[in-house]
């Protein structure tokens, strides 16, 4: 009975190893602008349970994050917050651009406290002396890009630069202004309100104020060590499933959704920041 059981047992953990192929469990790793975090983090985590692939995420700003991957010459996937950096990370050949997909879309925004203590309604009410503005780092952070593009594109990057108080070094910290409340208001993101809905709501601009429609990009890079593993966690990424999860927090799926805020607006491209722009902000 004893020997029967040993048996027993041995042919348990030989039918394990060979449903695992016998190897150590494979992991990748992406590079993420803070853009899609929540999102990401929860989609990581139910690719790991479906393939048993783990998915290594550093998040940060999309400029910085380029910079990593190109200094490192290391990183399976690349997943900007707009793409703008996906442009730039195709001049600098880091991406494998036959693999670039579309993971979703993204509206920028007027986001306040909630309540809008400051009564906040438009580019105009940014202005107003006292309000207090935070944006992203325009040299580093695609939201920034995005703000300074909007303001300079209606004339008022003149009219309110002296309000903007901070320059945040990701997406994720530019929302986390608004939670901390540390500022009044922030050149946003439409999800930000999904990411924290007890302190942050948002004020959407006319379709015409919007010169662009922001998505967020992905591709494969050049020092993919995994390729295979790389391309099913970007498929998983564009699938009803993966795009479920971002949908849950918030995020437009479909260009014809992102188009309902903005008909007019260029969606792709790339923002040139004006080589004056920093000479309207009031601090140092």
């Amino acid at each position: 009975m004893k020997k029967a059981i040993l048996a027993l047992v041995g042919m348990m953990m030989l039918s394990i190893l060979i449903g695992c192929g016998g190897t150590e469990a494979k992991a990748i790793t992406a590079f993420v602008g803070s853009a899609s975090k929540p999102p990401m983090e929860e989609a990581a985590e139910a690719f790991r349970k479906k393939t048993g692939i783990q998915v290594f995420l550093t998040f940060g700003g999309s400029g910085a994050l380029l910079s990593q991957i190109e200094l490192s010459k290391s990183g399976d996937l690349y997943i900007p917050g707009s793409p703008d950096y996906m442009v730039k990370a195709e001049r600098k050949s880091v991406i494998d651009t036959a693999s670039v997909e579309k993971i979703a879309y993204l509206v920028p925004v007027i986001a306040v406290q909630k309540g809008n203590p400051q009564n906040i309604k438009s580019l105009a009410d940014l202005a107003r002396p006292g309000i207090e503005i935070g944006i992203g780092n325009p040299e580093a952070v695609c939201l920034g890009l995005y703000a300074i593009e909007i303001l300079d594109y209606n004339d008022v990057l003149e009219d309110l630069g002296g309000n903007i108080v901070v320059h945040a070094k990701s997406c994720e910290d530019t929302a986390t202004l608004l939670s901390l409340k540390s500022v009044d208001a922030i050149i946003g993101w439409d999800v930000f309100q999904h990411w924290d809905a007890e302190n942050i709501e948002v004020v959407y601009l006319p379709p015409e104020q919007l010169p662009r429609i922001a998505y967020i990009p992905a591709a494969l890079t050049r020092f993919a060590k995994d390729v295979a593993s790389a391309r099913e966690f970007l498929d998983f990424l564009i699938s009803p499933e993966g795009q479920s999860i971002f949908q849950k927090w918030g995020y437009i799926t479909s260009e014809a959704g992102a188009r309902e805020f903005a008909p007019g607006a260029a969606i792709g491209g790339e923002y040139q920041l004006p080589e004056d722009y920093s000479s309207y902000f009031k601090y140092d």
